[in-house]
């Protein structure tokens, strides 16, 4: 049995996932910012720090995988401070728990939106800036037409940090596997007004291509993130796997990257 923490575990692909491995016999600490084993508010300093407190504390210091899950799809700039400051205190924050592990292993949720073309200055600033110049950068998208970069750049920008760190030292180097996922429209409460109705659907569609069964359950990208933190994994290194019935391949074409 091996001993997991899934932030954003209340609902969506964070519970699914959670009841998935909880199935297969392991051990789950669910975090969200209510509903859930650890009530935390990912968005603050405060509240990532008491997260890692509190996984400390109900596992004496020693995890075997995290699943940073939690995130917003809002035009605002909490979901600046979830999405990407919230998944990255959440995975540096428990990294060294995972130093007792025979198999550790993370995982980051990222989106197929990551796709979109980015605001520019908010992806340096998440790359290369401070916390309070990306939220600033943020509120000023949010205050105009702009507001719907918001979401796709701070998942572009999580998956960007995967990208610059699994080949580290302190991932790599300490045999962790970090990867993340990259689901397209998934049947969740985060996009249940955007697939009400049929139309909805295929308008959703038309900007999200899915040739490859349409829109997906939530099992279907909790069964491939179980993978990507089970022992079996052992090579799988900074990737971004994108489960998305195809939207990757219909948008990108034939470019690898």
């Amino acid at each position: 049995m091996s001993t997991y923490v899934v932030t954003g575990a209340a609902s969506g692909i964070g519970l699914v996932t959670t009841e998935i491995l909880t199935g297969r016999g392991h051990r789950v600490l669910g975090v969200d910012l209510a509903g859930s084993d650890i009530d935390a508010d990912l968005s603050t300093a405060a509240g990532r720090a008491s997260m890692v407190e509190d996984v400390r504390e109900r596992t004496d210091g020693r995890i075997d995988a995290i699943i940073a899950c939690a995130g917003l799809s809002s035009p605002t700039v909490a979901t600046v401070r979830v999405n990407y400051y919230g998944a990255i205190a959440t995975l540096e924050g428990l990294r060294p728990l995972l130093a007792g592990s025979p198999a550790p292993r993370a995982v980051a949720v990222a989106s197929m939106a990551s796709l979109f073309p980015p605001d520019e200055e908010l992806l340096s600033l998440l790359l290369d800036g401070t916390e309070d110049d990306a939220v600033a950068r943020a509120a000023e998208l949010a205050a105009d037409e702009r507001a719907g970069q918001i979401y796709g750049t701070s998942k572009r920008g999580l998956a960007l940090w995967v990208r610059r760190q699994a080949a580290t030292p302190e991932w790599a180097g300490a045999g962790i596997p970090l990867n993340a996922v990259a689901p397209g429209i998934i049947e969740t409460p985060m996009v249940t007004d955007l697939i009400a109705t049929d139309e909805a659907k295929a308008a959703l569609l038309q900007t999200v291509p899915m040739p490859l069964n349409g829109i997906a359950k939530p099992e279907v990208v909790g069964n491939l993130i179980a993978w990507l933190t089970g022992e079996e994994n052992t090579h799988l290194c900074g990737q971004v796997v994108f489960v998305d019935g195809g939207s990757d391949a219909v948008l990108r074409g034939a470019s690898t990257w």
